[in-house]
């Protein structure tokens, strides 16, 4: 057992999974740099792409406003109210698949199916908040231009298009005049938190997703949104740093051989080190390596190379239980080096996206400025299935360790808070604030 553990303790030191070797405070400075250059409108891996939403506003008490919730192959409608307490008061809730999510749709066909989805609740309010989850440029009216669809949405005619503009004509042809606010999902996320803190006072907010993807948000003084020319330089706007993209993380061989498999080679590489959509796979890439170099035993290794995708799911289960009898491992003839071997291999991987993570998460509270006085600490809502469900090596509490470690020494204080429903209740706040 002893030699095993050598040999995989040398191959993760030889391919840049070594744990002893890794730089919080550069990683940072990396994470800070691309941030202040993104703001400036120079070239940066983090296009900062303003939400001309802020935090500034407080949340009206006992006012309606209809949510509109895209995100994924779902789209959710409903109702949303706060009461004094900001508590968040949802009805009138339904759910749908989301058009051009099982066949090719048109554009007037979309978005008059959003209007006819909306016409049950139109009567409750005067306001939409609608949670746009896919590749869209927010404008300063609050509206929303379509880049490019994700998910398989299959809906090309819609691309380029005003989608909250759209959505507002055809209501307007049925006797209904509303104004609608477009977000995000993540700056929905940060905007979730600021509806907790109706009830507990926070010095400023910050959105995490760590789910399928990854995405970070937060509150930036407009005097540093050089890109933004005759902003009031004493206001404040959310910023969505598409953190996926962030480009100075350190990488591996290993993640460019996986990265080079996706079908996006070369782009949003952040994501593919600590997101759930690409763990398994990066994880597999590892595993195969390791294989190839005679770590694991020959059936094994020989199974395991033919195999073409492994699901985070089951990375996650098998490391957090080698003897487990479900999933692709448990079909394999495993000695207990093989358990020994793909544990610490997928550990590894896990490991390193906590680290990853938490100095994320570290970069976007620092850039905050917030968090000075521990009576109002930083506000940071989290929400996404990678976060909260992943097992093995004790993922969440590894990377709030990781964030305990850079934020303590520095003073600041904050709190993790999970609002559930995060995007309707996002949308929610931005319907009433904007």
């Amino acid at each position: 057992m002893v030699q095993m553990n050598t040999r995989i303790d040398d191959f993760l030191r030889t391919n840049g999974f070594d744990e002893h070797t890794r730089d919080s405070g550069r990683l940072l400075a990396g994470f800070a740099a691309e941030m202040a250059a993104g703001l400036a409108g120079e070239p940066s891996s983090l296009p900062m792409i303003p939400a001309y939403l802020s935090v500034d506003r407080p949340v009206p008490a006992d006012k309606p406003v209809i949510v509109l919730d895209a995100g994924g192959t779902n789209l959710r409608v409903g109702v949303v109210q706060f009461d004094a307490a900001g508590t968040p008061h949802i009805s009138r809730f339904s759910r749908h698949k989301m058009p051009g999510a099982t066949a090719p749709i048109s554009a007037d066909d979309f978005f008059n199916t959003l209007a006819d989805l909306l016409m049950p609740v139109v009567d409750a309010a005067e306001t939409i908040g609608f949670c746009f989850s896919y590749p869209a440029e927010i404008t300063p009216d609050g509206d929303g231009r379509l880049l490019r669809w994700s998910k398989q949405i299959q809906a090309p005619e819609v691309e380029g298009r005003m989608v909250g503009a759209e959505v507002v004509q055809r209501l307007a042809a049925r006797g209904h005049k509303r104004r609608i606010t477009v977000l995000n999902d993540t700056v929905a996320a940060l905007l979730a938190g600021k509806s907790a803190g109706m009830a507990r006072r926070y010095s400023t907010y910050a959105g995490y997703i760590l789910g399928t993807g990854t995405n970070t948000a937060y509150v930036a003084p407009n005097s540093a949104i050089g890109k933004l020319k005759g902003l009031d330089p004493n206001g404040h706007m959310i910023i969505n740093i598409e953190s996926g993209g962030f480009g100075l993380a350190p990488r591996s061989r290993l993640d460019e051989i996986f990265d080079a498999t996706t079908l996006d080679p070369g782009t949003y590489a952040f994501e593919k080190m600590i997101s759930g959509g690409y763990l398994g796979g990066l994880g597999l890439t590892v595993i195969k390596a390791a294989a190839s170099e005679g770590i694991l035993s020959e059936a094994v290794g020989a199974a395991i190379q033919g195999w073409c995708t492994l699901e985070n799911k089951d990375l996650d289960d098998f490391c957090d239980n080698p003897f487990i009898a479900t999933g692709p491992f448990a079909a394999l003839p495993l000695t207990d080096d093989d358990r020994r071997a793909i544990q610490a291999l997928g550990g590894a991987v896990y490991r390193r996206a906590a680290w990853l993570a938490a100095v994320n998460l570290a970069s976007v509270i620092l850039a905050g400025d917030g968090g000075h006085d521990p009576l109002y600490p930083v506000c940071v809502n989290v929400d996404g299935s990678t976060f909260y469900r992943t097992k093995s090596v004790e993922f969440r509490s590894r990377l709030e360790a990781h964030l305990r470690k850079i934020l303590e020494p520095r003073g600041v204080s904050y709190e993790l808070v999970g609002v559930e429903d995060a995007p309707v209740i996002g949308a929610a706040v931005a319907g009433l604030t904007r």
